[in-house]
């Protein structure tokens, strides 16, 4: 069997050792006679693999205990309007940094439900280069959350620290670089994230958010879309996305034998630095416009002279098993997609093929 290297966006790459697990396991999972895609979610063998995830998300991620775990269904974008809908009440408003597409679209969720005003905007002439300093937020001390996406999966951004937002909790959107680095969640009321990118399949809504603000969620909505709902049922209230999870539990393993969140942030820097390396040693033909302070460590992206060459290069990459590469179609040019799972070997590989490729024209 031959695999490709694959840069795509999301759903994305997952660790070989984790796909072959759920191979040796799919027809009969501890000895159980059924697949976990047969298993009952009220079980013992599924409630085993819900209990070891939830546990697996708490100890990587550090998790404080003010904080509840949640699977959910409906991904990110479902998200961007049961934040609001949770926690914006008559009266109050939210304040937004609009630091890409993802949170273009939160921010428009969240102006369907209630209040909500834009504390800063890195749009430039339809393009979005840089992540906004603190000296560029105009906050609202009595704002209800600062929402925030923290890496920018088509424009290439991303946070490089969390802005201080003072008693305001912060809700992050972290689809795109959960897990990427160890991080501190004492001010983050709410981090959620769709697991497509760096944790699992897609299929899978992870939310992390603090027991105050679930107890200080409306009533007044449906109870499927309450957090308190999920939570008071360990994520169990309906039939939740269970080989998913299972999937996502087989990823975190590995993730924790390998060293955990720190070991992960090393590779991630390492590789990123090989692909910028690359860009930079030939800037008259490969050109980042991104803030170099703002380039992402998941999602490389720039651009080549012409878009017939951009074209060539993804067809040319294709053919030497380097796939993913197309930008995403709002903005063209190329994205290497770089999450944990994608390999130093393969960046290093599409790093000489850039070298190769741009001493041919």
């Amino acid at each position: 069997m031959s695999r490709v290297m694959n840069f795509n966006a999301g759903p994305a790459t997952l660790p070989i050792a984790a796909l072959e697990r759920a191979r040796d396991e799919l027809l009969d999972i501890e000895g159980s006679g059924m697949s976990i895609l047969e298993h009952s979610h009220r079980g013992k063998t599924y409630d085993a693999v819900h209990t070891e995830a939830l546990a697996l998300v708490r100890e990587l991620m550090a998790v404080p205990d003010t904080h509840d775990i949640l699977f959910m269904q409906g991904g990110a974008s479902q998200q961007f309007a049961v934040v609001p809908m949770n926690l914006l009440a008559e009266g109050q408003s939210a304040d937004y940094v609009l630091t890409g597409s993802w949170s273009k679209k939160a921010f428009a969720e969240a102006k369907n439900v209630g209040k909500a005003r834009a504390a800063a905007n890195a749009e430039k002439d339809g393009k979005f280069l840089h992540i906004p300093g603190e000296d560029e937020l105009e906050l609202d001390s009595s704002a209800r959350y600062v929402h925030i996406t923290t890496n920018n999966t088509i424009s290439g951004t991303q946070y490089a620290k969390l802005p201080d937002t003072g008693s305001v909790p912060i809700v992050a959107d972290m689809s795109s670089d959960i897990m990427w680095r160890p991080l501190d969640l004492t001010n983050v009321g709410i981090a959620y994230a769709g697991a497509q990118k760096n944790i699992g399949p897609s299929g899978v809504a992870l939310v992390i958010i603090n027991k105050a603000l679930i107890e200080e969620g409306r009533t007044d909505i449906p109870a499927i879309f309450r957090y308190k709902t999920h939570a008071d049922k360990d994520s169990l209230y309906h039939t939740p996305p269970t080989f998913g999870i299972y999937l996502m539990r087989n990823v975190l393993d590995l993730v924790k034998k390998g060293g955990g969140l720190a070991a992960q942030e090393k590779k991630n820097r390492e590789k990123a630095a090989v692909l910028y390396s690359a860009i930079d040693a030939n800037p008259d033909f490969y050109r980042s416009s991104i803030a170099k302070d703002s380039r992402s460590m998941m999602n490389v992206v720039f651009n080549l002279p012409t878009p017939e060459l951009e074209a060539e290069f993804v067809a040319s990459a294709a053919k030497e098993g380097m796939v993913g590469l197309k930008g995403h179609r709002s903005v063209g040019g190329i994205r290497a997609s770089i999450y944990n799972a994608s390999q130093l070997a393969w960046v290093e590989a599409l790093a000489q093929f850039m070298k190769t490729f741009a001493a041919g024209k």
